[in-house]
């Protein structure tokens, strides 16, 4: 069975629109109604903050010892070190064939998708897996080793915070649904550039490790930490004083935003990317079709006219993200007693992770489930796409693409949005009462918060029901 061809349009793992089980307009409303019972029911029933306190119990002893242990670490490090490799190596020396060659699904699906599910479930799982880190960690050690002295770094600008890791974001994302362009269509970043950016950054990560160190950067600047260890903080699962143990679910979020500047910007930047990715191919496509013929008639080239237009068009994503939200803030400051906007702005953005994370679920969860059967069978077996390697016998397999069923599909994006954005009205509803000790102005505040879950609720099913259409 010769392996399916599957090009990778990555905004797209949606369900055509003809596919629909029911009209979106009725999942839209139904969703709608959805948010709105679940406001009056944390209005009526929760009156005292539950998510201040992440109650946080220390699991075994022997667990901890086993996943921190040097010979774990070393093996989940090298194993890392050397599967960055292999796609960079593919990238490079393999086919062009994005569908065939490792390093593209690797690095945009197995990795970009597979770790916010895994964090998000088991908790912040990414660093012993972190090639950089790894990197850095064996450099520093060796360097103490010689100099009998541990490196010096400089002093992390505490008012840089998070920011470099909301621009990494972004332009990671640029990176591969902008720059990998080409004829009006998304066909997916070439593995060429794909392989040289990884190694860009991979300098550019280990000089900032140098200068700031290694822990510091993955918690402030490293995109990949700062962006999957956003999603951690909603596991029941974290480590407190270098032990491993269990929490409330989603407590953790809330000092995950408030405390370090620039992580506002991430969340929002995770729900505006992803947004803007399903959207290219769909809701947007006639704006980008007719601002891209301004361009062309200017005479701009073909290829610049997308990626300039797909700018634009990503740029306003974000800030029309971060418009609803900010004015979700400021209508919560006409509630008598309110805080500062700032510390509001501060104060709620965690309560958009949970959004962030079902903006991923809906519109990679086929896609993820689809490629993962290709990166575990003919792209481990035949990396470089060059059909001569067949290193585990399973380069001659395909996908099985009636593995999930386009009602099936349809169905886990609408409950991935839905119970998204209940736990972040939830998340909202627990720190109004932190704000407002009368629980009836803390529900009124409430009511901005539920528009724009609302909001983001119907235009998430939007771009599902147009997705690709």
């Amino acid at each position: 069975m010769s392996p399916m061809n599957l090009a990778l349009p990555f905004a797209h793992a949606l369900v055509a629109k003809q596919d629909l089980p029911i009209p979106a307009w009725l999942f839209a409303w139904a969703a709608s109604i959805v948010l709105v019972v679940s406001f009056f029911a944390l209005s009526a029933a929760w009156r005292k903050p539950q998510f201040e306190d992440e109650r946080w119990r220390p699991s075994a002893a022997w667990l901890t010892a086993v996943l921190r242990s040097w010979p774990l670490q070393v093996l989940c490090g090298g194993l890392a070190v050397f599967l960055l490799g292999v796609g960079v190596y593919s990238g490079i020396h393999g086919t062009e064939a994005p569908d065939r060659n490792f390093a593209i699904t690797f690095f945009f699906v197995t990795v970009w998708i597979g770790f916010p599910f895994a964090s998000a479930l088991l908790g912040n799982v990414f660093p012993i897996f972190n090639p950089w880190r790894a990197i850095a960690r064996v450099v520093g050690g060796a360097y103490g080793f010689v100099a009998r002295r541990r490196p010096g770094h400089l002093a992390y600008p505490e008012k840089l915070g998070r920011w470099p890791a909301a621009i990494g974001l972004l332009a990671f994302v640029w990176l591969e649904v902008i720059y990998g362009s080409s004829g009006g269509v998304a066909v997916g970043l070439e593995p060429h550039a794909a392989g040289v950016a990884a190694c860009v950054y991979t300098v550019y990560t280990l000089a900032m490790m140098a200068l700031f160190g290694t822990e510091v950067w993955c918690s402030r600047g490293e995109i990949f930490s700062v962006f999957f260890g956003m999603f951690a903080t909603l596991a029941p699962f974290g480590a407190k004083e270098g032990r491993i143990g269990r929490r409330r679910p989603l407590a953790a979020a809330t000092r995950w935003v408030a405390e370090v500047p620039g992580s506002t910007a991430v969340v929002i930047a995770s729900i505006a990317s992803t947004s803007f990715d399903g959207a290219e191919d769909g809701a947007y496509k006639s704006g980008l079709e007719h601002v891209g013929k301004w361009f062309s008639d200017a005479g701009v080239g073909p290829l610049a006219t997308i990626r300039i237009t797909d700018s634009i068009f990503m740029i306003a994503t974000v800030l029309a993200v971060a418009g609803v939200y900010l004015l979700g803030v400021k209508g919560m400051r006409s509630v008598p007693g309110a805080p500062a906007f700032r510390e509001l702005q501060r104060g709620f953005a965690h309560t958009l992770i949970p959004i962030a994370l079902a903006y991923l679920v809906a519109h990679y969860f086929s896609l993820f489930v689809y490629q993962e059967q290709a990166q575990f069978t003919y792209l481990l077996s035949d990396p470089l796409g060059t059909s001569t390697t067949d290193l585990f016998g399973t380069a001659e397999y395909g996908i099985d693409f009636s593995a999930l069923g386009s009602n099936l599909i349809w169905y886990v994006q609408v409950a991935a949005l839905i119970v998204g954005h209940v736990l972040g009205l939830t998340l909202a509803h627990d720190r109004a009462l932190v704000y407002w000790s009368d629980y009836r102005r803390a529900s009124r505040s409430q009511y901005w918060m539920l528009a724009v879950m609302v909001a983001f609720t119907c235009f998430g099913l939007y771009l599902l029901s147009v997705g690709g259409a």
